[in-house]
């Protein structure tokens, strides 16, 4: 009996530690486990998100403000714009943040201030720039939060241009993540904020300025550097500790990381990028001109009447690599459809659901329908009908009446 008892006790151990032995290697693949901070990891064709953590809370995004700063100029200048520092703008720097040692009076161009600004992280270059966009300081701060509204980013609220500290000076990882989306849309800003480094001509105040970027993850030879990084701006303030926002592209796929409130940013941004480059893909669920339904068009002709209805154009979808997809489409054809019909014509829409993701195209013509002739040729042998009836009558009348004629006439 006693036996018994511990082989099944053996046992029992047995299938516990195979059981775990078999969950690590199931969940080798899971997403990194991320204990401090604010995270949002998203692709950005489908914003669909990777990866979150407390991503909706407000948090302090210190520099990561500039890169609404940068924006913000360049949508309202030219590059080769000449700016002249002013004193207000240089002013009300608090001692220990990033410079440049731009002077009162000195002059750059707003690409070289942006460069400054985004590679080097200078808080002088961003009030410069805010003072001449804005006109004022407090003027900039209020496109600013116009620009939030816009977006829609409505848990982000912005005080000044550089990231200085403020209790409503605030941010959430989702919304920073949209504004860097945003962002990414004008290649100047992908240009500038994707640069390792940034040379700054001698002017009229001082000599040549070359300074490296702050995010160590584009510098080649650094311990943390990630080849796939194109994009990004850090930040740091004691109270907000260290954030990061950055773009990489990587087989053809896009993602935008948000790290706020977490000191080890970098070995995170990079291990949650290799998590989803290594997991996920955009893959081609469905082609241009792939039949989804047939229709029969109620007043075609016979040889044109059944008509295949296609996709209209490719639909690339984010799915977890190697999975299989089931498509199950939901089809919208608009009212009324009928002849004729024209190749290529939008005749309905056609969505699917991949991953909670809805992707949507038109559904097209494949081919030309013709109307119908079968009505005419009813109308017309309708009148054929009546007249020959017409004629009969007239025929029998006349007849009628040559036989009445007769008789009277007899």
């Amino acid at each position: 009996m006693r036996i018994k008892k511990l082989f099944v006790v053996l046992i029992f151990i047995f299938l516990i530690i195979f059981s775990n032995a078999y969950v690590n290697v199931s969940n080798a693949s899971d997403a990194p486990s991320i204990d401090t901070g604010s995270i949002y990891l998203m692709d950005t064709r489908t914003t669909k998100p990777l990866y979150t953590k407390n991503e909706n809370t407000k948090m302090y995004p210190a520099s990561t403000t500039k890169i609404m700063t940068a924006i913000l100029a360049l949508e309202n200048c030219n590059l080769d714009e000449v700016v002249t520092a002013k004193y207000d703008a240089l002013s009300n720097i608090p001692e220990g943040y990033t410079v440049a040692d731009i002077q009162v009076g000195e002059q750059l161009t707003v690409e070289q201030l942006l460069e400054l600004l985004l590679v080097h992280s200078a808080n002088d270059a961003a009030n410069v720039l805010a003072e001449y966009v804005g006109g004022s300081l407090d003027s900039f701060v209020s496109m600013m939060n116009t620009k939030l509204n816009e977006l829609g980013l409505n848990d982000t609220h912005f005080t000044n241009a550089y990231g200085l500290h403020d209790d409503n000076h605030y941010s959430t990882a989702k919304d920073m993540a949209f504004l860097m989306k945003y962002c990414l849309q004008n290649e100047t800003f992908r240009k500038i904020s994707g640069q390792a480094s940034c040379a700054i001509p001698a002017t009229n105040m001082w000599g040549p300025r070359k300074y490296d970027s702050t995010n160590q993850l584009m510098i080649a030879g650094n311990e943390y550097y990630y080849q796939y990084v194109f994009s990004g701006k850090t930040g740091f303030t004691s109270q907000a500790k260290h954030c990061l926002v950055t773009a990489a592209y990587n087989n053809d796929l896009e993602l935008i990381c948000v790290v706020l409130g977490n000191d080890d940013r970098f070995n995170i941004t990079r291990e949650l990028y290799e998590y989803a480059f290594s997991n996920y893909e955009l893959k081609d669920v469905i082609s241009e001109n792939d039949v989804v339904t047939n229709i029969t068009v109620s007043n075609a002709s016979n040889n044109t009447k059944s008509l295949d209805l296609l996709i209209a154009e490719t639909i690339p979808a984010l799915v977890e690599t190697n999975a299989d997809t089931e498509l199950i489409p939901i089809i919208d054809l608009n009212d009324n459809i009928s002849a004729p019909i024209t190749k290529g014509d939008v005749l309905g829409k056609v969505t699917y659901s991949i991953n909670g993701v809805n992707y949507t195209t038109n559904l097209i013509a494949s081919h030309d329908v013709e109307e119908s002739n079968v009505p005419t040729y009813l109308i017309l042998g309708l009148i054929i009908l009546i007249l020959i009836t017409i004629i009969w009558i007239i025929i029998i009348i006349i007849k009628k009446k040559k036989t009445k004629l007769l008789e009277d006439n007899s």
